[in-house]
């Protein structure tokens, strides 16, 4: 059981923070050579379209599967504290930046008619939403990252013991 536990926790984990390295290194550079009103079109579309249940399935259970691992581990001190530890960054980062960053910007986005905004107002809320966007995107990525790494670390303890 602890074993299967450990290996899905390892997977879901390295899916979500695949995904948000991925978007780093692909989505954010693309979208960066893109009109203001083509920028808030794509994240409007983005926003709505990630909202799926595979999405779910794997950033809430990257958590869950987290929580498990630490109670696992309750009778093994160093491991009980990597894994305390990795699911305190993510937490905070992926989960806590996304609910409390992320989200509440990309709600504001989606209330927004882009269609019915000029040039100047389609750049300030661009510069705004994009700058701050990323810049939690970034924080939650360092954080889910070395979440992730504190998981791999345990996860080779785990199987050297």
């Amino acid at each position: 059981m602890k074993t299967a536990v450990l290996f899905i926790t390892v997977l879901l984990n390295a899916l979500s923070i695949g995904f948000f390295f991925a978007w780093s290194v692909s989505v954010i550079l693309g979208t960066q050579k893109v009109s203001d009103y083509s920028y808030l079109e794509s994240m409007q579309s983005i926003n709505r379209a990630i909202l799926n249940p595979v999405f779910f399935m794997v950033f809430f259970g990257s958590l869950v599967a987290l929580i498990i691992q630490t109670y696992f581990q309750l009778n093994n001190k160093p491991l009980f504290w990597l894994a305390l530890a990795s699911t305190i960054l993510y937490l905070i980062g992926p989960f806590g930046i996304t609910a409390f960053g992320n989200v509440p910007l990309n709600n504001a986005l989606d209330t927004l008619n882009i269609s019915q905004l000029n040039p100047l107002e389609l750049k300030n809320f661009r510069t705004y939403y994009e700058g701050t966007w990323n810049h939690y995107h970034n924080i939650r990525t360092m954080l889910g990252l070395i979440s992730f790494i504190l998981l791999l670390i345990a996860s080779c303890i785990q199987k050297t013991i």
